[in-house]
């Protein structure tokens, strides 16, 4: 092992001095000015002060609460929801950190003692709760000219507030006193309460680009479109909308037959953007129409669902596309961050741009064209036999990288702890339909309780997404394997105009408290997108570990299972945070930071970037719910995190102790 550590050092050191000098280059040493750290979503830091040694004295020097507490413990009996997990990651701009509150209030911090230095509430809390989602929050976006500063504020009842940076004031002259109202100027009406605007936006150069989330759980076919649109980072005037469904006339529309362009909605970019300035390109991932399972009212392709969408940021124009599913039935959104990055491919440079997705594929192009670096094949999927559905005869596999999780479901895969437990789980299969990735839902019958799906729509990679060393061209992806079951079933006339919907929730347990699955549950993958190979996969965390000693059956080692963070990388090492919500049965949520009994603490790992080793595990006395970001404040490096929900939330800072 120690030989292979070396080696792979000697081979990152190699691709550091081959690494093409321009690109994407991660956050400064004393800004993290985006969510991602850069435009191109790096979330990369070249600082060094927390390495493998000083890292085993990285401890807690200030924490902030959020404003959302107070609120929470004063009006709980009047709040239509509590707020979820603090998802937000704050930027970092001339030593003040900025961030959004999970009940979207805007707040300026002092980065180096976690002083607050102003308080922005747009009220929203006060109104119905927003969209789907509920409270929650990504973060915000910054934009200067160099004598204006302002802070782009996406709210949960739709607003996009501009405050000004340094009082947080909302500037009058954008939009209407500060704010545009983001329901208004869609290709139609649409109802507040199915639509917010949750992830931070992205600025490129003058233009302010903004996604939204749609709800996910329409009765109708009517539905909010998803449209993405960029506004004037000055005035809020709309500059460009581009239609994620297109309409008469437009590149794609043939591919929504039989007019249901007309009423289709979402198709949404709800996760995050990421952007090449030099280019002026903005890459937008979007998400499932609806309804999210059955597309029967939706036959075609269905452009631009489901797929990667780079537009040139000044005009809103489609540069290039590809879709990542044809047709979805699966909820196989795209929502992570694509990561931009320069490589050396067979010796060729190539500005690429990597997604990562839900159903464990890393597709990657050349940025600028469009082309993929490798062979994307489309190969044939199982049909389904739904009445009334539209299936798609084949769906993109990339040839490179290899899935990053498990894909599709056989008998092989199923637990096999002892034999009792591998007979018990095949009976718990054979109630079920599954197959390879793409396996169609389908109806519930007297043979089956559904189709399994693997990865399921919370599984593969999600909305924290994965990080990428734009010296090493190394991807990092932290997944789910999360298997899931969609029944399909007829709703009420009288409530719904679609023939299928979504049926009650299936738990897809396992035996005796188990999985029904082999691990690992949740893990960590290294790549080297130079060369398109996989170097190395560990378990994040035990998982159902102690639930198999339990039963008296030999330790099976760490089996991951873990709610995580999104990842962070530095010159010298690998964080990512762990919550502790271990559940046996990993039945665990997003939204929850409570650990059951028994569960391992929370904590931030560091882990070596070459190997996957775990360095050193930092305990944390709150779990950690959003993606860590680093800067330098008074030549001290700090390593910032969200924690906590409901009215124990905020941020807490690291740094090294001697």
């Amino acid at each position: 092992m120690r030989d292979r550590a070396a080696s792979v050092l000697i081979l990152l050191s190699l691709a550091a001095c081959a690494a093409p000098a321009s690109g994407q280059d991660g956050a400064t040493a004393a800004a993290w000015p985006t969510y991602g750290g850069d435009p191109g979503s790096t979330k990369y830091s070249p600082l060094d002060q927390i390495d493998g040694e000083s890292v085993t004295r990285l401890q807690q020097v200030w924490r902030w609460d959020s404003p959302d507490n107070e609120i929470v413990r004063t009006h709980r009996r009047d709040l239509p929801m509590l707020p979820w997990a603090f998802k937000a990651t704050p930027i970092l701009v001339d030593g003040v950190l900025y961030i959004k509150t999970s009940m979207s209030q805007a707040a300026a911090i002092d980065a180096a003692t976690g002083e607050t230095l102003w308080v922005f509430d747009p009220g929203t809390w006060e109104g119905d709760p927003p969209a789907n989602t509920g409270f929650n929050s990504r973060g915000v976006a910054y934009w200067s000219d160099g004598a204006d500063a302002r802070v782009f504020l996406p709210t949960g009842n739709a607003y996009l507030y501009a405050l000004d940076a340094a009082t947080g004031r909302p500037v009058a002259d954008f939009g209407a006193d500060g704010a545009i109202d983001a329901t208004q100027g869609l290709r139609r009406p649409i109802p507040r309460r199915e639509y917010q605007l949750m992830s931070a936006p992205i600025v490129v150069g003058d233009v302010v680009v903004v996604g939204s989330v749609v709800f996910d759980g329409p009765r109708y076919q009517l539905a909010p479109p998803g449209d993405v649109r960029g506004f004037d980072v000055r005035t809020g005037e709309e500059l460009w909308e581009f239609h994620t469904i297109p309409q008469p006339g437009e590149f794609g529309n043939e591919t929504w037959q039989d007019g249901s362009w007309r009423d289709t909605g979402a198709a949404n970019a709800w996760g995050l953007l990421s952007a090449d300035p030099e280019l002026g390109y903005v890459y937008v991932p979007t998400g499932t129409p609806t309804n999210d399972w059955y597309g029967g009212h939706r036959p075609g392709d269905n452009l631009f669902a489901e797929s990667i969408v780079c537009l040139d940021a000044r005009t809103g124009e489609r540069v290039w596309h590809f879709q990542f599913v044809h047709h979805g039935l699966w909820d196989y959104d795209a929502t992570a961050a694509p990561l931009l990055v320069d490589l050396v491919v067979e010796g060729r440079p190539v500005k690429a741009v990597a997604v990562v997705t839900k159903q464990a594929y890393t597709y990657v192009f050349d940025r600028v064209t469009g082309e993929p670096v490798w062979p994307i094949e489309e190969r044939p999927v199982p049909p389904g036999d739904v009445p009334g559905e539209w299936y798609a005869p084949t769906q993109p596999h990339p040839t490179k990288p290899p899935p990053f999780d498990r894909q599709g479901v056989t008998i092989d895969d199923l637990i096999d702890f002892s034999p009792t437990l591998r007979a018990e789980a095949i009976e718990i299969l054979n109630g079920f339909a599954y197959g390879p990735i793409f396996e169609p839902p389908t109806l519930v019958t007297d043979e089956t309780r559904g189709t399994i799906l693997m990865p399921g729509a919370g599984g593969g990679a999600n909305w924290p997404g994965a990080a990428v060393d734009p010296v090493t061209g190394w991807l990092y992806i932290p997944s789910h394997t999360r298997p899931h079951a969609i029944a399909l079933i007829e709703p009420d006339p009288n409530r719904s105009d679609f023939r299928y919907v979504r049926g009650g929730g299936l738990r897809l347990r396992g035996p005796q408290g188990l999985p029904l699955f082999k691990g690992p549950y949740s893990r960590l993958s290294a790549f080297n997108l130079n060369a398109g190979t996989r170097e190395w996969m560990v378990p994040l965390g035990d998982g159902p570990r102690q639930r198999v000693i339990d039963l008296g059956l030999p330790d099976p080692g760490p089996l991951g299972g873990g709610s995580y963070t999104g990842p962070l990388l530095t010159r010298t090492l690998l964080f990512l945070g762990l919550r502790g919500t271990e559940a046996p049965d990993l039945d665990f949520g997003g939204s929850t930071t409570e650990r059951p009994e028994g569960a391992p603490p929370p904590v931030l790992n560091a882990y070596d970037k070459a190997t996957g080793a775990i360095v050193h595990a930092v305990e944390l006395d709150r779990p950690p719910t959003g993606t860590p970001m680093t800067f330098l404040v008074d030549g001290r490096q700090h390593i910032v995190l969200a924690y906590g929900t409901r009215d124990d939330a905020g941020l807490m800072a690291l740094a090294v102790v001697d």
